[in-house]
């Protein structure tokens, strides 16, 4: 394989639902995602083989994992190891990057149905 270059303005972005879309760049053994979530949306309850980092870049993301609950922030990084289950609700406009290890086969087959449902859910500050 040879290098390749991108600029995150020129890879498609793939809405999901109304509520999450992403943009992928994929390697051999990584890769790695801008994931656009609107505030209330909600990642449901998954797992998978891959290691995973997320960067959150804008907004905030709340992780439920291992029986906790870790809202990651603008600036802040956290690593999910292989096989974790975890739930992530938006807690304002996110903007994340995911860095996954080795690539996640079922993004790039689009078997993430998970994903494509669009559930959300009530955050702190949203009208009653």
């Amino acid at each position: 394989m040879t290098h390749r270059f991108y600029t995150w303005d020129t890879v498609p972005l793939e809405p999901m639902s109304d509520v999450i879309s992403r943009k992928l760049i994929t390697g051999e053994r990584a890769m790695v995602a801008q994931v656009f979530i609107k505030k209330g949306g909600v990642v449901p309850l998954h797992q998978h083989e891959n290691e995973q980092i997320t960067y959150i870049l804008e907004g905030a993301l709340k992780f439920e994992l291992e029986g906790r609950e870790v809202t990651v922030h603008k600036g802040e990084v956290l690593f999910i190891p292989s096989n974790v289950p975890h739930r992530a609700v938006a807690m304002e406009d996110c903007l994340d990057l995911d860095i996954f290890t080795p690539p996640r086969a079922d993004w790039l087959s689009k078997h993430d149905e998970y994903l494509r449902r669009g559930e959300q859910e009530a955050v702190e500050g949203d009208p009653q």
